[in-house]
């Protein structure tokens, strides 16, 4: 279970991080414009903040693993799956159903990740 727990752990920490990343660095109009259509009905900021969330989560997973604290795991994990709960909740309301297996599959993985922290 702690070789599942550690690979889920890296892949959320490596997806997010590249996500959240992008979010902060990226003009939001260039994203809008191509992949992440939503992004056009946000502002600046919440764009932003989405991406900070993101890699604020992936810095609770890697605190929780330098720290022994596996509450930060379960809260770092449980944002995560907030964030990829409302991506599927946006993609389902701009029609983009082919996109929702994605953000469904890291709302899976998060959950796990979650609950597994707890039994360690």
């Amino acid at each position: 279970m702690d070789t599942t727990l550690w690979i889920a752990e890296v892949l959320l920490g490596a997806i997010f991080l590249t996500s959240g990343t992008i979010k902060l660095t990226q003009p939001r109009t260039k994203m809008a414009a191509g992949p992440m259509h939503w992004a056009a009905d946000v502002t600046d900021a919440q764009f932003r903040t989405i991406g900070a969330l993101e890699v604020l989560g992936v810095l609770g997973l890697i605190l929780a693993a330098a720290t022994g604290a596996p509450i930060l795991t379960t809260l770092a994990a449980t944002g995560l799956a907030l964030t990829m709960a409302g991506a599927i909740a946006t993609h389902a309301r701009y029609g983009e159903t082919e996109r929702i297996p994605v953000p469904a599959v890291l709302l899976v993985v998060t959950i796990f990740v979650a609950i597994a922290a707890q039994h360690l």
